[in-house]
């Protein structure tokens, strides 16, 4: 590979390869242009540096950001770093960002959400039942959004499973399913909410690409 293609131009000094770029200025310039967290793997690769150091410097900076109260933070999420908003000004990107504009899911993709999150991996059938209402079209938005994703089928049935994706982790700021808050000890047991109220909910098929979001009790 030349040089023109692994390294950038020095000015007077020639070209400077990756590796010799100072380390910290070059972590930031990559991190501002990540679409996803990026790996210390990735990252050790891509700047040629050892893992270790990767590491070592990305703690640094993130020290280095809170120290001197930016607006911003360096974090580990789902397994990458990121620039994020420091919680405290939250209020300012949320005001920002919302001007003028609804939220982007309604109240039934975040309650199915949720659901999934918390039973995962869970049928469509499932979720329906702990909701009370047919989610064959709120759960193809999350698909369509990238929240949720296939993870399967059930042995049983046959039915397709779901569970929340990276992208969903990202968005939550959480590192792993394990920080989800403890909710679900209040939420129902999908299976004792389907014994309850299987003679209220008709037969459908939950895969079905064309269903109403209605309600599953829709017998006249």
């Amino acid at each position: 590979m030349s040089e023109e293609t692994t390294g950038v131009s020095g000015g007077t000094g020639g070209v400077r390869t990756v590796a010799d770029l100072d380390l910290k200025p070059a972590l930031e310039a990559v991190l501002m242009v990540v679409d996803e967290p990026a790996t210390e793997e990735h990252l050790s690769r891509i700047l040629e540096r050892p893992k270790r150091q990767i590491a070592r410097a990305l703690r640094e900076l993130a020290d280095d950001y809170t120290a001197q109260g930016r607006g911003f933070e360096l974090r580990v999420i789902a397994g990458g770093w990121r620039f994020y908003t420091r919680p405290a000004y939250a209020a300012a990107v949320e005001r920002f960002v919302l001007d003028g504009q609804q939220a982007r899911l309604t109240q039934a993709a975040l309650e199915t959400l949720a659901v999934v999150a918390y039973r995962q991996p869970v049928s469509r059938s499932r979720v329906s039942a702990v909701r009370g209402v047919n989610c064959d079209g709120v759960m193809r938005t999350l698909l369509q959004r990238g929240l949720v994703e296939e993870a399967g089928t059930e042995p049983e049935s046959g039915a397709i499973l779901y569970r929340t994706t990276n992208y969903f982790l990202e968005r939550m700021g959480l590192r792993g399913l394990d920080e989800l808050p403890e909710l679900a000890p209040f939420l129902p047991e999908a299976e004792a909410i389907e014994a309850e109220t299987q003679e209220a909910v008709p037969s459908f098929d939950p895969d079905a690409p064309d269903a109403d979001d209605g309600p599953t009790s829709g017998h006249d």
